[in-house]
Order: C-alpha cells, then sequence, then structure tokens
C-alpha cells in the first residue's frame, strides 16, 4: 500500500504501478520528459466521460475549447465562452481521481490584456478545479504567460495550428511547412518556455520539426498531428472513439467505432419499444397484489 491506498493498476510483468496510483501533476510531464516516456492526454468534457479516462490509466485530460465543435455544435471554436469552459472543466475535475486536469483558455479570455488572462485563468482553477490552463499563441503571448505563472497557475502553451487564430489562418492549415515559419515556430517554443510554461502542445506541424522542437526543449510537446516525436500525443475523444460523423483530421486514428454501436443500439432500442418487448418484467418493479386490488375498489 502507499498513503493507505491500494494499487489500481500493475504492469506487465504484475508489478503494482506506482505511478497511476497517485494524483498527476505537472512533475508527471516533467519526470515524463527526463526518462522519456510518452504522455497520454485526450480530450474530455463530462463527468462520465472524465471517469472512464481515469479508470483507464490516460496521463492527462484536455477539456478543450474544441467542446464549441464536438459537444456544442458551434462552426469553431472562437463562440465558447468562459462561463462554458469553466461548466465543463468542473463536471471533468469530479469525475477524475488521478489523471492530471488541463482547461482551456477560450478565444478573447486572454489576448485583450494580461490582467485579463490572469483573471480568466484564475477562474479555471478556482471554480473549475482544473490544475492548469492552456493558451494559444507564442512570443505574442509569453507574457500572458509569465503572468498567469507567476499567479501560482501552470500553463500550457500550444502552437502551431491554433483554431482560435482559424480566421487569419484562412483555414485549417499545416504550420511551419515554410522556412521561416518553422524559424518563427522554433522561436515561439523557446519564448513560451522561457516565460514558464510546464509543457506545449503542437498541433498540425511537420513531424521532422516537431521532433527537432521537442529536442531542444527541456519541457515536453504534446503531439496533435505533429508526429511520433513529441513527447506525448493529445487526441479529442469524439474523434479517436468514432464519434464524430463526417470528416475527420489525416491525424486522426479512430481507435474504436463507438458511433456505430451506440446507433445500432438506439435503433435496437427503438424497435423493442414498439414491439413492446421492451421493458420486460425483469426491468420493472412489483407492487403487492392486494394494495393494487383496493387501489381498483376504491376508484370503481
Amino acid at each position: 500500500m502507499l498513503c493507505g491506498r491500494k494499487f489500481r493498476f500493475r504492469s506487465a510483468d504484475g508489478a503494482a504501478d506506482l505511478r497511476n496510483d497517485m494524483k498527476n501533476t505537472v512533475l508527471t510531464f516533467k519526470e515524463a520528459k527526463q526518462t522519456g516516456r510518452k504522455i497520454s492526454m485526450v480530450t474530455a468534457y463530462d463527468y462520465s466521460m472524465a471517469r472512464l479516462v481515469d479508470e483507464a490509466g490516460i496521463d492527462a485530460i484536455l477539456v478543450g475549447d474544441s467542446l464549441g465543435n464536438v459537444v456544442l455544435g458551434y462552426e469553431d471554436t472562437c463562440p465558447v465562452t468562459m462561463d462554458e469552459m469553466v461548466h465543463h472543466t468542473k463536471a471533468v475535475t469530479r469525475g477524475v481521481e488521478h489523471t492530471f486536469v488541463v482547461a482551456d483558455m477560450p478565444f478573447l479570455s486572454y489576448q485583450t490584456s494580461v490582467y485579463d488572462a490572469v483573471v480568466n485563468a484564475g477562474r479555471l482553477i478556482k471554480e473549475g478545479r482544473a490544475q492548469a490552463v492552456k493558451l494559444e499563441g507564442g512570443t505574442d503571448m509569453a507574457d500572458r504567460i509569465e503572468a498567469i505563472v507567476k499567479a501560482q497557475i501552470p500553463v500550457m502553451a500550444h502552437l502551431g495550428l491554433t483554431p482560435q487564430s482559424v480566421n487569419s489562418f484562412g483555414g485549417y492549415k499545416v504550420q511551419g511547412k515554410a522556412e521561416q515559419d518553422a524559424r518563427a515556430l522554433v522561436e515561439s517554443a523557446k519564448a513560451v518556455e522561457a516565460a514558464g510554461a510546464f509543457s506545449v502542445v503542437l498541433e498540425c506541424v511537420p513531424a521532422d520539426l516537431a521532433a527537432y522542437v521537442s529536442s531542444v526543449l527541456t519541457i515536453p510537446t504534446i503531439g496533435i498531428g505533429a508526429g511520433a516525436g513529441c513527447d506525448g500525443q493529445v487526441l479529442v475523444y469524439h474523434d479517436m472513439m468514432g464519434i464524430t460523423r463526417g470528416h475527420t483530421a489525416k491525424f486522426v486514428k479512430k481507435f474504436a467505432e463507438a458511433g456505430d454501436v451506440m446507433v445500432e443500439a438506439l435503433k435496437e432500442y427503438k424497435k423493442e419499444v414498439e414491439e413492446q418487448s421492451f421493458p420486460a418484467k425483469e426491468h420493472t418493479y412489483k407492487i403487492d397484489a392486494e394494495v393494487m386490488e383496493k387501489i381498483r375498489s376504491e376508484q370503481a
């Protein structure tokens, strides 16, 4: 036992996995970078999914502003509000014991000023109970990162394709392919590290460039569409579980076709309701026959 708690997971050889018995923290990321262990991260937006992620032993959850697309039905992430992020972050943090939770800072919650950045980051920690926040931008956002870190709030940076800037990019495109853009990405990565970020997401970045960035930073990189050379990976769970309908990005691997399973289950439910085979006796509760006889006689 460790600190009075039993081990939840065991490795393939039966040895207790100490890492999964304790709450993950920023030190989990630091130690993973130092030892070369790859970091696993997925998105989650509600209590039930957070519990499953935690049970699976995933290192970290990102409560992403991608909830705008996959949960709230927005066209992009820009309409997501602070209140919506706080609401979903609270739901997720109530569902985890061990998994580290990072909450996204939505569009215009930090770009407007250093003051706004610190106050809104504080809301995600104080109200949402997240352990860290994530914001998009590099050199131009270094002062925000530094101020939030000085307020004792860990910051995960986000470079490459930053979805809140989709209108500036002219669409969802790979970033850093041209020499000038690649150089700027490297400099931004160094800038966010110097500002105090404990980790940085690299999204839609050429694999060789992402691997190089990972090699020159002392903080871990978390890739999404950035190749295997990053220190960890993150995916949107709706995409990786096959729940997203229609187009998915090239970098997405579907680890399950849960969407198809769910549709078939719903069809079967509809069929059994119409056939009156559900609910069956085993799904119902009983009442004493004498009680029902009295009720009927009183109403006669």
